[in-house]
């Protein structure tokens, strides 16, 4: 574990007590924002850092997630990736195609490139039953992608592990919400 990473997000983005609503719909008592640690210098490179890690091992030609959950993820690891011996490329998918220019729904490809064949990991801050991710597999995989693999920053253990592993895919968690259990309330 990221000593340090762990920190930040526990100063920054844990909250426990309280009822909280989250993406999926489900109420938690427990809730992890994500943005101000990974807009924070240093939790940005922490978590860049992991990520493109993590994707070199996976041997992943891209990282890509859903707007807007992912798009810090996916620029800051392209960003640490370039520091490293193998760089990553980052792409994000809409929720649905752009209705003007060129109407794409992944977005960060430049004119001619293509992800047909590629090996696309799937990056979330916070990971609940998984269906957002879901979302941008599926547009992924209209695209010609390979996807196999999801990371999540913080899992919160609430289904998506069985839910990616029934479809195929495999999760990776730098933290799963026991980690945090009892932190603060």
């Amino acid at each position: 574990m990221n000593q340090e990473l762990y920190d930040i997000i526990a100063q920054r983005s844990f909250r426990e007590g309280g009822a909280f609503t989250l993406a999926s719909g489900r109420k938690s008592s427990v809730y992890f924002n994500l943005k101000p640690t990974m807009l924070d210098p240093a939790g940005a490179r922490l978590i860049g850092s992991a990520i493109a890690q993590k994707a070199g091992e996976l041997g992943t030609d891209y990282v890509g997630g859903l707007a807007m959950g992912a798009v810090p993820l996916v620029a800051v690891t392209a960003a640490m990736s370039a520091a490293g011996k193998r760089p990553v490329r980052a792409v994000f998918i809409r929720k649905e195609a752009k209705g003007h220019g060129t109407q794409s729904q992944v977005e960060g490809l430049a004119e001619g490139e293509s992800l047909e064949g590629r090996a696309v990991l799937v990056v979330e801050d916070v990971t609940t039953t998984g269906g957002s991710a879901m979302l941008a597999i599926e547009a992924l995989r209209q695209a010609g992608a390979k996807v196999r693999d999801v990371l999540t920053v913080v899992d919160r253990q609430e289904g998506a592990e069985a839910a990616f592993a029934e479809a195929g895919l495999t999760l990776h968690a730098l933290f799963r919400k026991q980690d945090f259990a009892g932190e603060r309330t």
